[in-house]
């Protein structure tokens, strides 16, 4: 499908529903995992998996630094006509995330317990024991995901988004069933999902090798001339998204921790049930990044200012369909959801519906913010996508959590997220309406794709 010519409404919506589909089913990795646990185990089960959320997080963040940072890139020297330099990009993003790979996997295999008491399970002994339980098939598994989701954005990119949903629905269905029968069939209880999901990732993982060769392939690994310029440019593209993602595993322990302080384990079942649905949120919200970024890639690159303009009005509407239906799901059926997610005590069922209620209300701007933050990368922003991603994550929502329970009650905890989106909305649609309208000041030369 021509990028550039192609009809926008048949193109856009050709890699939305790949992109959504590819991302969605990622997550469903998580979510299925916590529904079985939380089923087997109880709340205690729930809670566990809130506390491995992080590690997916980080694995998350480093693939997508390196997968978005590089695919960005090449596709706008695409646009350009430079397919071999888009290539050279491809090869250095490659060595990366193996490079950072080889790092995380032997960090987190040693010291998987002490991350895991960090990450929440510090004072309960139960908790911690189901989430080592979960996490101990993810220390053989880390390449498979943090590699499987650098090669399926790059497999998109290379206009075989189809491919890239047909890998994360081999290993989504085989993580669903795989769950079923090795948590209780095999009696594996929480360790069984984490082995589901480690062989998911693998099947994802061989069916994106397949598009090396097929006839759509024109990734190529070549010489990595000029390796250093490159990583630091991928970087300075990639960094929102890591951003992003790594606020997600700083914010996801800093609840942790903060619930279990100020309002106990029953509490942080709830957030389990919360991070669970909110992931998907923002998979959804990723989805539709991912879908217009090589198209605004390719079309920015190629000087197609208008067909740019068209495709991220359309991303836009497609947020705020998704968020109007999410919204309106997750408050309406709060109590469903726990029901879903675990078999809940009578405090959990208490306490549940209430916080869930308050914490939702944060995806009325979420899906915004966070297609804001690719559109920035895409047109090559990127400042401005980082400026975002901090306001978001770490400033916003890093600091509320730490002051707002500490000065006003534990109850607070619950409202940071609002308020954290609600502020980051203002300030991300302003700079947009800038963007769009051509009034900032240009890209400096620094961020020169070369």
């Amino acid at each position: 499908m021509d990028l550039l010519k192609g009809n926008v409404n048949k193109v856009f919506f050709r890699f939305l529903f790949a992109a959504i589909g590819s991302v969605l089913i990622t997550c469903i990795y998580s979510l299925v995992d916590c529904i079985m646990v939380g089923q087997y185990e109880g709340p205690d089960g729930a809670s566990a998996l809130a506390v491995v959320m992080p590690v997916w997080n980080m694995m998350f963040a480093f693939a997508n630094l390196f997968g978005l940072g590089g695919s960005v890139l090449m596709s706008n020297l695409r646009g350009k006509g430079r397919g071999a330099d888009g290539n050279r990009m491809f090869t250095c993003s490659f060595i990366c995330v193996c490079a950072v790979t080889a790092i995380m996997l032997p960090l987190f295999a040693v010291f998987d317990g002490p991350l895991l008491r960090l990450f929440g399970a510090r004072d309960n002994e139960h908790i911690l024991s189901l989430a080592r339980d979960y996490a101990f098939w993810l220390k053989f598994a880390m390449p498979f995901f943090t590699i499987g989701q650098f090669l399926a954005v790059f497999v998109r990119n290379d206009n075989n988004p189809v491919r890239a949903m047909i890998a994360v629905f081999s290993g989504g269905i085989f993580n669903i069933i795989g769950d079923y029968l090795l948590v209780f069939v095999a009696d594996m209880g929480a360790g069984g999902a984490g082995l589901a999901t480690a062989m998911g990732q693998f099947i994802a993982v061989c069916v994106l090798l397949t598009h090396f060769i097929g006839k759509k392939n024109t990734l190529r690994f070549v010489k990595p001339v000029g390796f250093l310029r490159a990583v630091g440019n991928m970087v300075k593209v990639g960094f929102p998204t890591f951003v992003i993602d790594m606020a997600v595993a700083l914010s996801s322990t800093l609840f942790n921790n903060q619930i279990m302080f100020y309002c106990g384990a029953s509490a942080l079942a709830v957030f389990g049930v919360i991070i669970n649905v909110s992931m998907v949120v923002q998979s959804v919200s990723s989805g539709i990044g991912q879908a217009i970024q090589p198209i605004i890639s390719v079309n920015y690159g190629a000087g197609e200012g208008v067909r740019v303009k068209k495709f991220f009005f359309r991303g836009l509407g497609a947020a705020a369909v998704f968020t109007v239906i999410i919204a309106l799901i997750c408050m309406l059926m709060p109590t469903q959801l726990i029901w879903a997610f675990m078999t809940p005590s009578q405090e959990v069922l208490q306490i549940g519906p209430g916080y869930m209620r308050t914490y939702f209300l944060a995806f009325i701007f979420m899906l915004f913010n966070i297609y804001a933050t690719y559109y920035l990368q895409a047109v090559m922003r990127t400042a401005l996508s980082v400026v975002v991603s901090l306001i978001r994550s770490l400033v916003l929502s890093g600091g509320l959590v730490l002051i707002l329970p500490a000065v006003f009650g534990g109850d607070l905890v619950w409202w940071v997220m609002p308020i954290a989106e609600t502020v980051t909305a203002i300030v991300a649609a302003v700079i947009l309406v800038l963007c769009l309208l051509d009034r900032l000041p240009p890209q400096k030369s620094g961020q020169n794709v070369n």
